[in-house]
């Protein structure tokens, strides 16, 4: 589902800009479309991956694209991009697929699965500004071996229920506080599967809380949460 969202107002704080298409060398810059798009690794392994845009490599900047490391949002030309994963420094695919980049959104591109069945998830990003004194959340389960998932705030109402693997929740707005706790259950069970605890929930903001790794790992890939505001 793509989500229309105030993509204009962040993209002057993007990180990075990157040129994605050589036909556009001689464009007029005002008449290019771009998107913004993130990308997050998710996929529990120890392998070390790089991801191309077309022909760029956009992992270059960071010396190890493991688990759970993030890229901060790219311009992207918008249309038909093709992303492929690779082992660091190969030139082998282990993953490719073509998507469509719509003008003025912002994506975030989660690579996913165990290593044996990497795949991308690709998500749009709702960035429209949520109301004064609330913030934003967007839940997702990238857990292979997780049953169905159920967010909370502790101490409130906030409820984002059954989000299966490969699955999102639609934003949930919650108050600001800078000390909130989210809570991670089973959804058959209610069973209380991890914590995150004091985080600063800011006005205005927008934030992803995603479960990654695997029930059954006791090393770097076991079962944890993570939180990232969009920028």
């Amino acid at each position: 589902m793509k989500l229309s969202i105030n993509y204009k107002s962040i993209i002057a704080v993007f990180i990075v800009s990157i040129l994605l298409v050589s036909c556009a060398k001689d464009s007029d810059p005002k008449l290019i479309n771009v998107s913004g798009l993130s990308i997050v690794n998710a996929s529990p392994s120890a392998e070390k991956l790089d991801v191309y845009v077309d022909n760029t490599k956009v992992t270059g900047a960071i010396p190890d694209f493991i688990f759970g490391s993030k890229i901060d949002y790219l311009s992207a030309y918008s249309g038909s991009r093709r992303m492929t994963i690779t082992r660091k420094d190969s030139a082998t695919p282990l993953k490719s697929e073509l998507f469509v980049l719509e003008p003025q959104f912002g994506y975030t591109l989660f690579i996913i699965d165990r290593f044996a069945d990497i795949k991308f998830m690709l998500l749009p990003d709702n960035l429209t500004k949520p109301a004064k004194g609330k913030a934003s959340v967007r839940f997702a389960n990238l857990s292979p071996d997780s049953e169905p998932l159920t967010l909370s705030v502790a101490g409130s109402s906030y409820l984002i229920t059954n989000i299966s693997f490969k699955d999102y929740s639609n934003p949930m707005l919650v108050d600001m506080g800078d000390k909130v706790t989210f809570e991670v259950r089973e959804h058959r069970t209610g069973n209380l599967v991890l914590t995150l605890s004091d985080v600063k929930i800011e006005d205005e903001k927008i934030y992803t809380i995603y479960v990654k790794g695997l029930k059954a790992a006791t090393d770097d890939t076991k079962l944890g949460i993570a939180i990232y505001t969009h920028k």
